[in-house]
């Protein structure tokens, strides 16, 4: 009988979703073109300008917001394949690596330092929506579930 699934998924800590981003940026417009335009009526149609230059500067923010909110990593460890998926922006990238094979490892706890895969000559780095506390215990998760599968994590006395 095959172990059920594993899957780990790290998702990048954002305050709002792209919908609360659009509604944000739809009543900032309104209140900053509205008070433009008053003024605007009242001869000074500079504020027309700036306010229009300012709601792009926003608006352009918020895309670049919105494209990176629902960034992600996700690990799925079946009983024959080792699956490593990762949402960038707009790129979905996903990588295959063989379980029984498969060596995670952490150069050290810093706080740029990546969980390190390999498999086969594969690697595929981990990790970037995590604290360092938070990356060590996907190491020994990770490696905790590969024992069951993995050639290299079956020898006693193997630990973070």
């Amino acid at each position: 009988m095959d172990p059920a699934p594993a899957e780990w998924l790290m998702k990048r800590n954002c305050s709002m979703t792209p919908r609360q981003a659009l509604l944000v940026y739809a009543l900032l417009c309104t209140a900053t073109l509205g008070i433009a335009l008053v003024f605007t009526w009242r001869g000074a149609w500079m504020v027309l300008a700036f306010a229009l230059l300012e709601t792009g500067a926003l608006g352009a923010a918020l895309l670049h917001y919105c494209r990176h909110a629902l960034d992600h990593e996700r690990v799925r460890l079946e009983p024959k394949c080792l699956l490593v998926e990762r949402a960038d922006g707009a790129r979905l990238s996903t990588v295959q690596l063989d379980p029984s094979h498969a060596r995670v490892s952490l150069r050290d706890s810093g706080m740029r330092t990546l969980v390190l895969i390999e498999a086969r000559g594969v690697h595929v780095e981990i990790g970037r929506y995590l604290t360092p506390s938070g990356r060590l215990e996907l190491v020994r998760a990770l490696r905790s579930a590969l024992r069951g599968v993995s050639l290299l994590y079956s020898a006693p006395g193997r630990s973070l």
